[in-house]
């Protein structure tokens, strides 16, 4: 920006984005102070490099705008949790899966641990039996990401919202 612009010879825009040719960036320099506006280089890496005439802090503060809209606009996706027993009641399981459909709801991806605990471990059939229960009554309406897998002394399954298009 300004005298920190080391090229000789710039080409430069116009504050209305006009072409006004190739000069030298003392001249481009004075031109941008007589209209009270800022030299700013845009495409550095262009030969000869452009430089811009423009309001600067108007230009930072407009850039920040856009950024602050892009960023509004992502829509960030976590994985919540939820954990069950091999042996979970049906009431239980209940509220485990409205919360299981809340988080889905949101957009977020939700990870189902079975927790094995003791001689259940020996048992791993109960905790597929588990899950699978889950997926079926998701089905249609879920992706699963990751399959019933045992890990440790937990069993994991990642269930994502299905995309509508």
């Amino acid at each position: 920006m300004n005298e920190e612009i080391k090229a000789r010879e710039i080409r430069v825009v116009s504050s209305t984005g006009d072409q006004l040719g190739i000069m030298s960036a003392r001249d481009a320099l004075k031109l941008a102070s007589e209209q009270h506006l800022d030299l700013v280089e845009v495409a550095p890496t262009a030969r000869p490099p452009v430089c811009r005439i423009m309001d600067f802090g108007k230009f930072k503060y407009e850039q920040q705008k856009r950024d602050k809209e892009a960023k509004k606009k992502q829509k960030i996706i976590t994985v919540k949790e939820v954990k069950l027993r091999p042996n979970i009641e049906e009431h239980d399981f209940n509220v485990k899966m409205k919360n299981v459909l809340r988080f889905l709801d949101d957009g977020d991806k939700v990870k189902v641990t079975i927790m094995f605990r003791g001689r259940e471990l020996s048992h791993p059939e109960l905790g597929k039996e588990v899950l699978d229960k889950v997926a079926n009554e998701l089905q249609g309406t879920v992706v699963i990401e990751r399959a019933p897998k045992l890990e440790g002394k937990n069993m994991i399954m990642i269930i994502a919202p299905k995309q509508h298009n």
